[in-house]
């Protein structure tokens, strides 16, 4: 096991990395900008070291200063969380090259998912079923038109080297895919530094689903079933349940057997997250994230399985704790991502949060690293904290997670609460029928303006 882990983040998960490590018994190491100087991980953590200013470019994405805090503080592994450098196959190359654990998969498989043209070859090989589409990049427009015509519209471009919706353009016409290659190609070069654009089918009311898998890079790996991440704003999730309220057991048990023995056959160490588009009852791959996921945590209430814990042990060298039989779902679990923005226009809001007072009881969890009096900076995401919440069924779920959001308390900024209080009074939201586009939709008919 390790001696000392160096956290390569911030915020929540940063936080939720060094409880894990503490219960390890292993020494933790926070890492921070001058913008993060009274953030909770960094006041928790055995010793800390300031890696730059504000700009994550000069702090938390730069790779010398975070090796020297490694040399200085003696740390043997690097936890990246999510975002930033986690799914930077380089960065796990030069980890290796200088003698520390990258706690994550193989870079050779954070490169393969991370472009995503080689990402759909892989899913095909490995018997993962893909969207109908182009099966590489789209050079010409000419050979866009053909792709499209075949598959039929409506189709969507994306970037090859995309995520968060950059580079994603819906195309219902052959004049409408002109202009959505010239755009995507744009947006992509600008936000990716490569303009590499593929298409695939668009579907008009799929789900978004996910499927949980852990591997020991010794050839086995399990899968902890799915996470219904459908409820999505400008393609960034707002809220995330298990088990689907879409799928039935055998769908479950069908897709997730196919997803591990994909990542057995891959050789696939660490946690990652392979993610379908789920309509008519198929499944349609669309990217893999080769890191811990911000909604990690519906998984962990029911499956009872610390994930990070599991990501440490594997990087240390030890096998799978957990054989596929072991893996039980129980009850169901809902996930808010509150964030520090106007619940209806979604103008962010850093500040200085005046009181804060998270809910609490049975079933009922808060992942946050905010505090009464802390300052949420503007440099960085506006994730305040996630309200995860758990019962036997969903509709207890539901009723908890009323509950809960009505004692959420955050003042001196706005926030998305008020968002999630008329969402789960919902009667689609109650029934579960929702798809990827039906917030937008709500939104766009003032579905927060209604009594």
């Amino acid at each position: 096991m390790f001696d000392k882990i160096l956290i390569a983040n911030r915020g929540e998960i940063a936080l939720r990395i060094l409880r894990a490590a503490k219960e390890l018994g292993i020494q933790t190491v926070a890492v921070y900008s001058t913008a993060d100087r009274e953030a909770m991980h960094v006041k928790l953590a055995d010793e800390s070291v300031c890696i730059g200013p504000p700009n994550a470019r000069d702090s938390y994405l730069n790779v010398p200063a975070l090796l020297a805090a490694c040399e200085i503080t003696g740390a043997d592994a690097i936890h990246p969380g999510y975002g930033f450098l986690s799914e930077n196959a380089r960065f796990a190359d030069i980890c290796d090259h200088h003698g520390l654990t990258f706690i994550g998969p193989k870079a050779e498989h954070i490169r393969i998912m991370g472009d995503k043209i080689e990402a759909k070859k892989t899913a095909r090989a490995l018997g993962i079923p893909c969207v109908p589409g182009s099966e590489g990049g789209i050079t010409e427009d000419e050979e866009a038109l053909r792709v499209a015509d075949d598959i039929g519209f409506p189709v969507i471009v994306k970037a090859a080297a995309g995520g968060g919706g950059r580079g994603m353009k819906v195309a219902r016409t052959r004049e409408d895919l002109l202009d959505a290659l010239s755009t995507a190609r744009i947006e992509a070069k600008t936000a990716f530094g490569d303009d590499a654009v593929y298409l695939e089918k668009y579907l008009e009311k799929p789900r978004h689903i996910e499927i949980q898998v852990l591997g020991d890079g010794r050839g086995n790996a399990v899968h902890l079933g799915e996470r219904d991440c459908s409820l999505q704003r400008r393609h960034q999730k707002v809220w995330e349940e298990g088990p689907s309220p879409a799928l039935n057991d055998a769908q479950r048990e069908e897709i997730g057997e196919t997803c591990a023995a994909a990542m057995r056959g891959m050789q696939y160490l660490g946690a990652g997250t392979i993610e379908f588009l789920y309509e008519d009852g198929k499944f349609y791959f669309i990217e893999m994230n080769t890191r811990i996921q911000v909604e990690h945590p519906v998984t962990e209430m029911i499956t009872g399985i610390d994930l990070v814990i599991e990501q440490i042990r594997i990087a240390a060298g030890s096998p799978l704790s957990i054989a596929q039989e072991d893996v039980r779902l129980s009850g169901h679990a809902i996930e808010c991502r509150i964030n520090a923005e106007h619940p209806a226009t979604f103008r962010p809001s850093p500040g200085r949060i005046a009181y804060y007072h998270p809910p609490g009881g049975l079933g009922v969890r808060v992942d946050s690293a905010v505090y009464q009096g802390y300052g949420i900076p503007p440099n960085y995401d506006s994730l305040v904290g996630k309200l995860i919440v758990h019962g036997r069924t969903r509709n207890e779920a539901l009723m908890r997670l009323r509950r809960a959001l009505d004692e959420f308390i955050v003042d001196g900024i706005d926030t998305t609460l008020p968002l999630f209080r008329t969402l789960v009074r919902n009667q689609d939201m109650q029934n579960g029928q929702y798809d990827i586009h039906w917030l937008e939709k709500f939104l766009a008919t003032g579905g927060m303006d209604a009594p």
